[in-house]
C-alpha cells in the first residue's frame, strides 16, 4: 500500500497525491508496522497555519506492549493532538489527547523518523512516522499549531516575566550589607514569592486553555445519553497507552529491535540453578525492627528559614535539583531505599494477590494493594526528605507472614464455580496453623547520574515478585519542591503467567517556608496484557483554593469489554470506599491496617554499603539533633563517592552493580524467580 498525503483547499483545487517511501523498506524496518494514509486540509487558502491533518503513525506505548499503529488527529481549532484506535473510530471519544499549548516538538535519533511531542503539563508521545517527508509534515504542522496557540499565552507570560525579572535585578542590585541589604529575609521571601506567583500563573494558562479544548472536545465528540447503560459499562478514556515514564522510557530501544521485550527475554534465558535468593544472609541473624519512621512535626524554625530563604534565592523555576546540596536539617532519618521497603508494609495483602480465582479478582486486589502501600511508606505528614542513596548501596529486608493472614481485603465480586471456590475455601482453612510464608527484599542504587534505584521483593512458596527501577527527578516548583518518580515496576504472579506493569506517582514538599507537608500527585497507570484488564489510579494535589488533601480515584476496566468492574476514591493516607460493579461496596481505613515489622540484621552484621550501616552516623546525630555532626558525616560520605568515581573515571572503569543488570532502558535483579520456573 503506497504512502499517500492529500491536500485539500476549500477553494475548490484537486488534491495532490505523492509516493512518500518505499512500503518494502517500511516494512523490513519494523516487523508488523503497517503503513497508513496523512491527508492535511486548509480550511482557507489564507489560513496556512490552521491545517487540519491526520493519518496513522506508529506510538510509543509501554514496555510490555512496544509500538503500536493509532490513528492521529490534529486539530488547530482545539490545538489538541488526538488519537484513536483506527481511522474508523473516530467518531468516539479519543483515545488520548496532548494539548499543544507550549508544547515542544523534536525530533528523535532513536528511530528512523521518530519525534516526540512533549506538552506543557509534562505528558508526552513519541511517534514514528513512516519516511523523512512525513515526519517533517507532522512536525511543522503541530509547531505551527503550537505557536498558534501559544502567542497570546505568551504574551501575558513575556509582561510577567519581565516585570518578575526587574523586581529581582532591583533586589540583587542591593548592597550585601547594611540596613535594606539583597540578603533581608523580606525581600528574599519577596523573591521566592514573585518566583511562586509566576509559576502559577503560567499553570494557571495552560489550565484554563486545556479546559476550553476539553469543553470544545466535549461538544465535537458527545452523544446523547440513551439511558440504556449505567456509568459501569460507559467507555472510559484508556491510560495504558499514555505510560508516563519519562525521559528514562524516552531513550528505549529494545520493544523495536527485539523479537519481545526484556522481560519475555529474561524468561527465555537458560535456566540458571544457583539459588534465587535476594541476598545470601543468614535467616537466624535477623531480627524484627524497632525503628520508628514517624518525624518531629516542628515546621521550619527561624535559624533554619533563612538558610532556607538563601537557597531558594539561588534557585531557578524548574531547575533540576539532583545536584543541589540540600541542608541537612530537612532529612529524614532513613534512606530512600528503604522507604521503599516500607511501601511492603502489609505483605499480607500483597501476597493474596496471587489467591484471586479470576484475572478481575487479581486486577481488583493489586489496585487494593497498590492503594494501600503509600501510607506506611510515605508515614506522617511531614515533608522531609530521605537520605540520596550513594552508587552502591543497598538495603536487605524480610517478612515472616502467617499464613493465616493472607487473606483478600474483600471476597471476589464474581461468582467463581463451585469447584474452584470450594479449592480455595479449602486453601484458606488448610493455611491455619502451617507457619509462614518468606517475603524477601532488596534495593541496590544502581545509577548516581540520573539517580536510578532498582528493588525487587520475592515470596518463593507464593510464587510471586515484583522489580522496579525508579528515577528520583526532583525539580524547584516556587514554593515548593516536586520529585517524579521515573520508571516502573513489574508485578509477576507465576501461577497464572501473569505481568503487571504499573508507575508511581509524583511526590511535592508544599509551603517550604512555613510548615512543609508532603502530598502525592499525578496519574498512574496499571496494565496486565494477558488478561485485558488494566487500572487507571489518580492522586489528587490539593486546590489553590479550597478542596481536600491526599485524595486520589481509581478505575479498574476490562479493556476488550469497556466495562467498568470497580471504582475506588477516599484520601491515601485515610478511609478508601471501594465500589464493585456487583454492587458491592468496600470501606478500608489505611491507617488501622496491621503492619508486619521488617526484619532485618544488626548493624554489626551488615555490609559497609548497607544503608543502616552506611547513614548510622548521620542518623545518630539527627536523632541527638546535632545538625553540624550530622552534616559533616554527610559530607564524609558524599566525598568519598566523589573520589570513587574519580578514580573510575582515571582507569576508564564503569561501575557494575552487584544485584541488578540493565536490560534496554530498564534494571532486573539479576536471578529474578520467574528464571526459576
Amino acid at each position: 500500500m503506497e504512502k499517500i498525503v492529500n491536500v485539500s483547499h476549500s477553494g475548490g483545487s484537486k488534491g495532490k497525491s505523492a509516493d512518500l517511501g518505499n512500503p518494502a523498506q517500511r516494512q523490513s524496518r519494523s516487523g508488523s508496522y503497517s503503513p497508513g494514509s496523512a491527508a492535511v486540509s486548509d480550511t482557507h487558502p489564507s489560513q496556512s497555519q490552521k491545517r487540519h491533518l491526520e493519518g496513522v503513525l506508529n506510538k510509543y506505548t509501554n514496555l510490555l506492549q512496544g509500538w503500536q499503529n493509532r490513528y492521529f488527529v490534529l486539530d488547530p481549532e482545539l490545538g489538541q493532538l488526538q488519537y484513536f484506535i483506527n481511522e474508523h473510530s473516530k467518531v468516539q471519544k479519543p483515545r488520548g489527547s496532548l494539548p499543544l499549548i507550549g508544547s515542544s516538538v523534536a525530533p528523535s535519533d532513536e528511530f528512523p523518523f521518530m519525534f516526540t511531542v512533549c506538552a506543557a503539563n509534562g505528558d508526552f508521545f513519541k511517534l514514528r512516522a513512516s519516511d523523512v517527508r512525513e515526519q517533517q509534515i507532522w512536525m511543522t504542522q503541530l509547531q505551527l499549531c503550537a505557536r498558534r496557540h501559544s502567542d497570546g499565552n505568551a504574551k501575558v507570560m513575556s509582561q510577567a516575566e519581565g516585570q518578575q525579572k526587574n523586581l529581582v535585578n532591583s533586589i540583587e542590585s542591593l548592597p550585601s550589607r547594611g540596613p535594606l541589604s539583597s540578603l533581608d529575609q523580606d525581600l528574599l521571601l519577596l523573591k521566592a514569592t514573585s518566583a511562586a506567583t509566576l509559576s502559577c500563573l503560567g499553570e494557571c494558562l495552560s489550565l484554563l486553555q486545556h479546559n476550553v479544548c476539553q469543553a470544545a472536545q466535549h461538544i465535537t465528540h458527545g452523544h446523547p445519553n440513551t439511558g440504556e447503560n449505567n456509568s459501569w459499562s460507559r467507555p472510559k478514556t484508556a491510560s495504558e497507552d499514555q505510560m508516563k515514564n519519562g525521559e528514562l522510557m524516552c531513550n528505549n530501544t529494545s520493544a523495536r529491535h527485539q523479537p519481545h521485550s526484556p522481560i519475555h527475554r529474561s524468561k527465555e534465558r537458560l535456566k540458571d540453578k544457583e539459588n534465587s535468593s535476594p541476598e545470601s544472609v543468614d535467616s537466624s541473624e535477623e531480627i524484627t525492627d524497632t525503628e520508628d519512621n514517624e518525624e518531629e512535626d516542628l515546621g521550619v524554625l527561624d535559624d533554619q528559614r533563612s538558610v532556607i530563604l538563601h537557597l531558594l534565592s539561588q534557585l531557578k523555576l524548574g531547575m533540576d535539583l539532583t545536584r543541589v546540596v540540600l541542608p541537612t536539617f530537612i532529612l529524614e532519618k532513613r534512606s530512600l531505599l528503604e522507604m521503599y521497603a516500607n511501601f511492603m508494609a502489609h505483605p499480607d495483602v500483597f501476597l493474596a494477590i496471587t489467591s484471586g480465582a479470576t484475572p478481575e479478582e487479581r486486577m481488583i486486589r493489586f489496585v487494593e494493594y497498590y492503594l494501600t502501600a503509600f501510607h506506611e511508606g510515605r508515614k506522617g505528614a511531614v515533608a522531609k526528605k530521605p537520605y540520596n542513596p550513594i552508587l552502591g548501596e543497598s538495603f536487605h529486608c524480610t517478612w515472616d507472614v502467617p499464613r493465616e493472614k493472607v487473606r483478600p481485603l474483600r471476597t471476589t465480586s464474581s461468582s467463581p464455580a463451585p469447584a474452584a471456590a470450594a479449592a480455595h475455601s479449602a486453601q484458606t482453612s488448610s493455611n491455619e496453623g502451617l507457619g509462614s510464608y518468606r517475603l524477601r527484599f532488596v534495593a541496590e542504587q544502581v545509577s548516581h547520574h540520573p539517580p536510578v534505584s532498582g528493588f525487587y521483593c520475592e515470596c518463593k512458596e507464593r510464587r510471586i515478585c515484583v522489580n522496579t527501577h525508579v528515577w528520583t527527578k526532583s525539580k524547584f516548583m516556587g514554593m515548593s519542591i516536586g520529585v517524579s518518580m521515573v520508571g516502573e515496576g513489574v508485578l509477576h504472579l507465576l501461577d497464572h503467567d501473569e505481568q503487571y506493569v504499573f508507575t508511581l506517582p509524583s511526590a511535592f514538599a508544599r509551603s517550604i517556608l512555613t510548615v512543609p507537608w508532603v502530598e502525592l500527585g499525578g496519574k498512574v497507570s496499571i496494565s496486565c496484557a494477558k488478561s485485558g484488564y488494566s487500572a487507571t489510579v489518580t492522586f489528587h494535589t490539593k486546590p489553590f483554593y479550597g478542596g481536600k488533601v491526599h485524595r486520589v480515584t481509581a478505575e479498574v476496566k476490562h479493556n476488550p469489554s469497556g466495562t467498568i468492574v470497580c471504582k475506588a476514591q477516599g484520601e491515601w493516607n485515610g478511609t478508601l470506599e471501594f465500589t464493585y460493579n456487583s454492587g458491592e461496596t468496600k470501606v478500608i481505613d489505611t491507617s488501622k491496617l496491621p503492619v508486619i515489622k521488617k526484619k532485618i540484621r544488626p548493624l554489626d552484621k551488615q555490609g559497609q554499603y548497607e544503608s543502616r550501616r552506611l547513614w548510622q552516623q548521620v542518623t545518630t546525630a539527627l536523632k541527638a539533633g546535632d545538625i553540624d555532626e550530622a552534616t559533616e558525616h554527610k559530607h564524609q560520605l558524599e566525598e568519598r563517592q566523589r573520589r570513587e568515581g574519580k578514580q573510575r573515571s582515571a582507569s576508564s572503569s564503569s561501575w557494575k552493580p552487584k544485584y541488578f543488570i540493565k536490560e534496554g532502558e530498564g534494571w532486573v535483579y539479576h536471578n529474578p524467580l520467574w528464571k526459576t520456573k
